[in-house]
């Protein structure tokens, strides 16, 4: 890796990253992650994640990507799942079992309306 020998290249560089941070979320785009550490697996991650692949393929949705992550440091509140669609801020959902996640990808994913009951307080 170079050296940043600026100020300014190193705004450069962050103007670069931020609009590649962008293209990977583009508009009219959802993407999900489920937090797959060792505790959300133990607290069922892959019936959540299931659920959500599951609702993705009955309804046909092509503009849904969906990936999975290690531990997200929110132990207490597992499984997890992350929801950012298009230009909208990330929500993060916690205790998501597999009904609670067929109810996230119809209400937020679907129809655009978060669900608060479900998102981990900030």
């Amino acid at each position: 890796m170079t050296q940043v020998k600026s100020l300014e290249e190193l705004k450069r560089l962050k103007e670069a990253a931020l609009e590649k941070r962008k293209a990977k979320v583009t508009v009219g785009q959802t993407h999900i992650v489920v937090g797959m550490g060792t505790c959300g697996i133990a607290a069922g991650a892959r019936e959540t994640m299931k659920a959500i692949l599951d609702v993705i393929e009955e309804k046909n949705l092509s503009d849904v990507i969906v990936t999975q992550t290690g531990c997200m440091g929110l132990c207490e509140w597992e499984p997890i799942v992350e929801v950012t669609s298009g230009g909208s801020p990330k929500v993060m959902y916690g205790k998501i079992s597999a009904a609670r996640a067929r109810q996230i990808m119809q209400q937020h994913v679907i129809e655009g309306i978060p669900v608060s009951e479900l998102v981990i307080p900030a």
